[in-house]
């Protein structure tokens, strides 16, 4: 499985404001569902504290989506329970639920303009007409629209139409928001102003989040906890720093930033692995084996080390990525290394340059080897 490529690690987000008044408890329990031959969601248990945002995150067919339309409405479990500060909200219509929904594909009216689009639902619930369009403006204000309140979506750009969906999930005051994958669709540059712009407000208000995204990086820089999903169970949920840098599981590690697999020996007699010449401790509990099984040790780029100079390995590519530059190396046997380094201590390490890696004195993460 490749995995996909990231920066170095994400700090954790500062911490936000207290949760406001009302800022709802979510729990997922138990919850299973299939589609046909299809299991979506296989026992998913998860939950999410009052004013947190906690972010989703997997591949294609993991089953976030659907965790997310369950919480919704949307769609309904086979079996399990859905908990709304821990009143059991699994039977209770959509429009009950007390959540409000940003969809990926905006789904703003095209004849509304923006004011009226972010009142429909007040409308619809009878609000005065002066209230719902005061709220209305209010709620453009919080997101930076202020003074686009009578444009039409066809007159707004793709990461202002999102914004408008977001401020009208906002305007009956749910106690919790649901999130789907917002900015998938919008280009890299405004990907990162709204991604900002979101947490800001979520923050502000401090209203429970889910956030469904198959990015790692938005997940990472904008959560307070990450739920990584696979196969419809959770395997770790953790801040930022932590799923990064003690991830419970091969698949977590490798889905979550970059890394490279070394093949190593384990030495069971002092729980060590031997890899690169060296011995280091196993981070975690050792992987079934006697002594000498043949594993893998997960490494991130930059817990290589790389020295120029003969040496058993070779320079196989670089990627200039700005203050850094990640190499690829080739070592001995043939097995491909990821490392980053400081721009100024690569410029010479062109491809085939001779050179040496090695690994810091610290515990590794250690994966059985694939059949």
């Amino acid at each position: 499985m490749s995995a996909p490529t990231t920066s170095a690690p994400v700090p954790a987000p500062a911490p936000g404001p207290a949760p406001r008044s009302g800022a709802a408890t979510v729990e997922l329990r138990g919850l299973h569902r299939s589609f046909g031959s299809t299991t979506a969601l296989d026992g998913l248990d998860l939950t999410v504290r009052p004013g947190e945002l906690l972010a989703l995150l997997g591949p294609s067919g993991c089953g976030k989506t659907t965790a997310l339309r369950m919480l919704a409405g949307f769609e309904h479990p086979d079996s399990g329970e859905i908990l709304l500060d821990g009143k059991d909200v699994t039977a209770v219509p959509a429009h009950r639920r007390d959540a409000g929904m940003v969809f990926q594909s905006y789904s703003l009216f095209p004849h509304l303009n923006a004011v009226d689009n972010v009142a429909f639902g007040l409308r619809m619930r009878r609000v005065g007409a002066a209230e719902r369009r005061g709220r209305a403006r209010e709620l453009l204000d919080l997101v930076g629209l202020a003074d686009k309140g009578d444009r039409f979506p066809h007159q707004l750009s793709g990461g202002q139409q999102q914004r408008v969906a977001l401020a009208r999930a906002l305007a009956l005051r749910p106690r919790v928001l649901l999130l789907d994958e917002p900015l998938s669709a919008l280009d890299a540059k405004v990907r990162l102003t709204l991604r900002e712009e979101i947490r800001r407000v979520q923050q502000e208000l401090g209203i429970t989040t889910l956030f469904i995204t198959h990015d790692q990086e938005e997940a990472l820089s904008m959560a307070d906890r990450v739920a990584v999903m696979r196969a419809g169970r959770l395997e770790q949920c953790a801040a930022p720093a932590e799923l990064y840098a003690r991830p419970a599981t091969a698949f977590v590690a490798e889905f979550v930033g970059t890394m490279s697999r070394v093949p190593g020996r384990l030495r069971a007699a002092d729980g060590t692995v031997e890899v690169l010449g060296k011995r280091l401790p196993v981070d975690g509990t050792p992987p079934a084996g006697g002594d000498g099984t043949e594993v893998d040790v997960l490494v991130r780029p930059e817990a290589v080390r790389v020295a120029a100079g003969a040496g058993p390995d070779r320079v196989a590519g670089a990627s200039f990525l700005g203050a850094t530059v990640r190499l690829t190396v080739l070592l001995g046997d043939g097995t491909q290394v990821k490392a980053d380094l400081p721009a100024h201590d690569a410029a010479a390490l062109t491809p085939g340059a001779p050179v040496r890696v090695s690994l810091p004195d610290r515990p590794v993460l250690v994966s059985p080897r694939p059949h």
